[in-house]
């Protein structure tokens, strides 16, 4: 069974000894290189293409959103296609909406608190691994204010079949130009990233269960996901323009 190759991108040598120490417990993680500024780091994950590699964003020369952007953008078409290019997972203390919003606009795959304890770390690289976005639980209300602060600013009507422009690239982009999210659809969707069950939405919404998960389906083949969290992500890289 091959292992996770791992990469750690982080300036702190006390952080980073901490992390290398929590992964090389897991058998099945291996770590591949550590880089302790943006330039090293970038290099790193050029050179060594990791499985995930682990980003700070505080990072000395270049940060850790610049590092995501750059690298990201040097992916070829071939393994943006086959989702097979290096994953990041940003890890930091940073949980401010600027810094949420600007990495995943970046390219980060998941995002998680430095506080996280171990094996719910260890459980959000495997998942980062897998291709299933992981993002930190304290994130989500930041996301939801995020939202709640845009409608405010450009309420115009209540009417919930009001279109929502989001920004979109790669094979969604087309699904979205023909079928635009509805502003009762970009309202369950802020909910489901908040993690709101079907229910809660349902009562939230004023509206059955049934139609609740007609919503969903609706919003997960809009954006081209399988799953709330991979929508929850979307949403987050396109802004949530409205």
């Amino acid at each position: 069974m091959s292992k996770l190759r791992v990469a750690l991108i982080e300036d702190h040598d006390l952080t980073r000894v901490g992390l290398r120490l929590v992964f090389q417990q897991h058998p099945t993680v291996e770590i591949v290189g550590e880089a302790s500024d943006g330039f090293t780091g970038l290099k790193l994950l050029e050179t060594s293409q990791p499985d995930v590699a682990v980003v700070d964003l505080d990072l000395p020369g270049l940060d850790g959103i610049e590092v995501t952007r750059r690298f990201k953008q040097s992916l070829n078409a071939a393994a943006i296609a086959t989702n097979s290019q290096p994953k990041i997972m940003i890890l930091t203390m940073q949980g401010t909406e600027d810094s949420v919003l600007a990495a995943f606009a970046a390219g980060a795959d998941s995002y998680c608190m430095k506080d996280l304890p171990a094996e719910r770390l260890l459980e959000a690289l495997q998942s980062t691994h897998e291709g299933n976005n992981w993002i930190d639980p304290a994130i989500a209300q930041l996301v939801l204010q995020h939202h709640r602060q845009l409608q405010a600013a450009t309420a115009v009507g209540t009417s919930a079949t009001k279109t929502v422009d989001i920004l979109a690239d790669g094979e969604q982009a087309p699904v979205l130009q023909a079928y635009p999210l509805t502003q009762r659809e970009l309202e369950i969707l802020t909910l489901v990233v908040t993690g709101y069950t079907n229910a809660k939405i349902a009562s939230e919404c004023y509206i059955t269960i049934g139609t609740v998960k007609t919503h969903i389906r609706n919003i997960l083949n809009k954006l081209c996901v399988d799953d709330r969290t991979q929508a929850a992500v979307r949403a987050l890289r396109s802004g949530l323009v409205v």
